[in-house]
């Protein structure tokens, strides 16, 4: 997994356990705000967008992917009004008819998810370094 420095400050560098690995100077990480795609408090939108970045997947089968990762399955009045709204903004498209129907990232989807990656690496980059390191 790349992040940011261990010191979580600005970089020109991605680093993967210490060592450099890409650059990024495109990149500004001294500060941002959440990203637009994102409602960074509760996860959910870049929970969908980051599995949907992996593949295609059903509504059932983010639930049960977002299960796995919290241990709590996301009830429909949740996970529905979230996908709807990701794909109001623009951000993911509904295929398929009848009862199973897949939702896709769209090209400014993928985009939202880059943005909101480098967002959460830099605001838990630590956090992930002091479990590692067994500080925490």
């Amino acid at each position: 997994m790349n992040y940011w420095a261990s010191d979580n400050r600005a970089s020109n560098r991605f680093n993967l356990r210490g060592r450099d690995v890409v650059p990024v100077s495109d990149v500004e990480l001294v500060c941002c705000p959440p990203p637009a795609c994102c409602d960074m408090r509760g996860y959910l939108s870049f929970s969908i967008l980051y599995l949907l970045g992996k593949k295609p997947m059903y509504g059932s089968e983010l639930a049960g992917q977002i299960a796995r990762r919290k241990f709590e399955r996301p009830n429909p009045g949740t996970i529905y009004p979230a996908l709807r709204d990701l794909q109001g903004r623009g951000l993911i498209r509904l295929e398929g008819r009848g009862p199973k129907k897949v939702y896709r990232l769209t090209r400014e989807g993928r985009a939202g998810l880059r943005e909101a990656a480098r967002y959460f690496v830099q605001a838990y980059a630590d956090v992930v370094d002091d479990v590692r390191a067994g500080r925490l």
